[in-house]
């Protein structure tokens, strides 16, 4: 399983120059939430991890395990 940091620095890539607020909005979270997971103190969980994936247009498998 890859670690937390490798996770934020994958989201951050994939929101681009999309606003973590926009992210936020449309998956239902805190902005607050979205930093953390960019930046790697902390892993979503999996409901988020599938809203996440969806927003992305990308499969949990490919954003949070290859």
């Amino acid at each position: 399983m890859i670690n937390a940091k490798e996770i934020g620095e994958r989201l951050v890539k994939l929101r681009g120059t999309t606003s973590r607020d926009a992210v936020a909005k449309a998956v239902g979270i805190s902005i607050s939430a979205i930093s953390m997971y960019e930046n790697g103190e902390r892993i979503p969980r999996d409901a988020i991890k599938i809203k996440l994936a969806e927003f992305y247009k990308k499969s949990v498998q490919e954003i949070f395990f290859d």
